[in-house]
């Protein structure tokens, strides 16, 4: 059997591989894809001060810092037991809102739209941020570096520091924003919603108008029938910070509607010996391994299922694209992975939309942003949707506010089985009778690009410890001696 491997993978957030094993044939056999990563903030946070935890578990990641630090400071208002003022939630959800459009232009201008912008078979020289310059112009780079920077000062006004915020607070943020940060905030805003839509209209003339890129994306490789996650408000339309989590199935009705707190009662996590993944599984549904079907409990917790799990957008431009998206791809649920990029530009639109209307709300400058906890500190669960998908924080602490146990379920690990099964059903339908070029390896790759993966934050050890190999080898190179720790 013949192996072909793409090591490393490349435009994502952490470091893998995949291994391609090719049959007699030439054809597919199977294939793994491989994280070799290991960060383990669930362990190395107990026993540390639960109202640490925002500004330490946002280290996981310099990507996402903004979702840790708010999932994190929403689940310290479940263990102090103290609900925040209306000014606080909106100032949390204006924050949360500029993060997500800014982290969304990331991906989709660095990491993603490079396979379509330049061409999935482009050289490889040429698939990168660079190449989306040079066949785009350099006034679009202008417009994604000032998008970049506006939202990061924002995140900065508010949070504190452009990277790793610290203002999130049991009961709200440390501090608020006054009438001349407001006006900026609303400024800079409005030119991310004209942002938004210029994206959307490069889209659309660049993938949309192209007969090629839409067959690929609407092909068997990259398509799965599984179940759809996301975060949706009281009238089920998407909503970033806050809702209930409801889960759609594979013909796109309502199976599952609950409340972040009771996660444990519909997610299951398993592992498997071959990774330092996390794979978690609809519990009511049950695990039948790597498999498409609404018998199979694999869903999905990305952009695209995010759009599934919704009945509409909650801001009326996104949502008329939220309506144009469904009709060009024959209504819902959407499943073919690479319409995820699309989804996301949606989601731009989305949160910018949002970033206008809640730095016009009147309540957005109160004084009134915290109410102080007074009760003995127990257990809280935050969830807010991160740009990679669903993330959950789970924290339990002791009387004296120190922690006892820690669950984290980020954006990522939600999809590590179906990102699994994209790389396969890609590599499977796109390699055939031994023929392999850089430019198919590539497209294989664009199966797991399309969830924006950032595997820094999603790895777990199976025994909760790093096995462990150290080779000692003379001058010749012969080992000599071998020290082992949590090996089989």
């Amino acid at each position: 059997m013949k192996r072909i491997s793409i090591d490393p993978i490349t435009r994502l957030e952490g470091h893998g591989k995949i291994d391609i094993f090719l049959d007699e044939q030439g054809d597919v056999a199977n294939c793994y894809l491989q994280i070799p990563e290991l960060r383990g903030f669930e362990k190395f946070c107990e026993g540390r001060l639960v109202e640490d935890l925002p500004n330490l578990t946002e280290r996981i990641c310099g990507v996402c810092p903004e979702a840790h630090h708010i999932a994190g400071t929403k689940a310290l208002d479940g263990v102090f037991h103290v609900d925040p003022p209306p000014a606080a939630k909106k100032l949390r959800e204006l924050f949360y809102n500029v993060f997500c459009a800014t982290d969304h232009t990331t991906h989709f201008y660095a990491l993603g739209g490079p396979d379509f912008v330049v061409g999935p078979t482009a050289p490889k020289a040429e698939r990168n941020i660079l190449g989306v310059i040079n066949k785009v112009g350099m006034d679009i780079a202008g417009k994604v570096l000032k998008m970049r920077r506006d939202g990061h000062a924002v995140i900065k006004m508010m949070g504190g520091r452009a990277v790793h915020p610290n203002w999130g607070v049991p009961g709200g943020v440390s501090r608020g924003i006054n009438e001349e940060q407001r006006q900026e905030i609303e400024k800079l805003g409005r030119d991310a919603v004209e942002f938004a839509k210029f994206s959307l209209k490069l889209f659309a003339d660049v993938v949309l108008k192209n007969t090629e890129y839409v067959n690929l994306i609407k092909s068997d490789a990259y398509t799965h029938q599984v179940y759809n996650m996301g975060t949706v408000d009281a009238n089920n339309h998407l909503n970033f910070y806050d809702g209930k989590i409801r889960i759609v199935g594979p013909d796109g009705k309502e199976r599952f509607k609950y409340d972040a707190k009771d996660y444990r009662e519909y997610i299951a996590e398993r592992v498997e010996p071959w990774s330092y993944l996390k794979f978690p599984y609809l519990k009511k549904v049950g695990w039948k391994g790597f498999v498409d079907g609404v018998e199979s409990g694999v869903y999905r917790a990305t952009p695209l299922s995010r759009l599934n799990a919704a009945d509409g957008m909650a801001t009326p431009l996104a949502n008329e694209e939220y309506q144009r998206f469904y009709d060009a791809l024959g209504g819902k649920p959407v499943q073919p992975t690479l319409a995820t990029h699309w989804a996301r530009l949606i989601e731009i639109l989305y949160a910018t939309e949002n970033w206008v209307r809640l730095a016009t709300d009147p309540e957005i400058t109160s004084k009134e942003y915290r109410v102080l906890p007074t009760e003995t500190p127990t257990e809280g669960i935050g969830c807010v949707e991160a740009p990679r998908g669903t993330l959950t924080h789970h924290y339990v602490s002791d009387e004296r506010g120190l922690v006892t146990k820690v669950n984290l379920i980020v954006g990522t690990t939600n999809n590590n089985a179906p990102i699994c099964m994209s790389v396969k059903k890609a590599a499977q339908g796109l390699i055939k009778k031994g023929k392999v070029s850089e430019g198919l390896l590539n497209m294989v790759e664009m199966a797991f690009r399309a969830y924006d993966p950032c595997f820094g934050c999603a790895t777990h050890s199976l025994p909760g410890q790093m096995p462990l190999e150290v080779r000692l080898r003379d001058s010749e190179g012969n080992v000599v001696d071998r020290l082992t720790q949590y090996m089989d």
